[in-house]
């Protein structure tokens, strides 16, 4: 696996490896939902943050992660090579580039979730409602002050 920073071919392809990491894990939202945040991911969320893609041996994109300085804003891996080390390895990266992190998760995805406290983050908070005051509650998490 490489990681490298985005370039702009890439974006359509990192799109569709958020739909369908989000139809894999979100079951919580509707077709019509993740239609509509569909074209804000592609065309404002990704332009919007320092963008990090994971490829394989062949140069096939398998997932990629997005900062707004120490904050990871997303973090996607194609359900197809899920588990193989992709997230980890991508979180690992922006830790080794930018130190301590902090991320918001959807409370209704508890595999990310799950996936975040594995990794060492703590629960600093919660919010009732997404970035787009939509009725998906946010977990706020952060690693902890003592991680190196």
């Amino acid at each position: 696996m490489h990681i490298r920073p985005l370039v702009s071919e890439d974006r359509y392809r990192l799109t569709e490896i958020w739909r369908a990491a989000v139809e894999a894990t979100h079951d919580f939202l509707t077709v019509a939902d993740i239609d509509y945040y569909e074209p804000l991911v592609r065309d404002s969320y990704l332009p919007a943050v320092e963008v990090w893609v994971a490829e394989d041996a062949q140069g096939a994109l398998t997932g990629f992660i997005g900062l707004s300085e120490n904050k990871v804003e997303m973090l996607f891996v194609d359900p197809a090579v899920k588990g193989q080390g992709i997230g980890r390895a991508l979180l690992d990266h922006a830790h080794s580039l930018k130190g301590r992190l902090d991320v918001d998760v959807n409370e209704q995805n508890p595999l990310a979730v799950g996936f975040y406290l594995k990794y060492g983050f703590i629960q600093t908070g919660r919010s009732e409602t997404d970035g787009e005051g939509k009725p998906f509650p946010i977990i706020h998490l952060a690693q902890p002050q003592t991680c190196s």
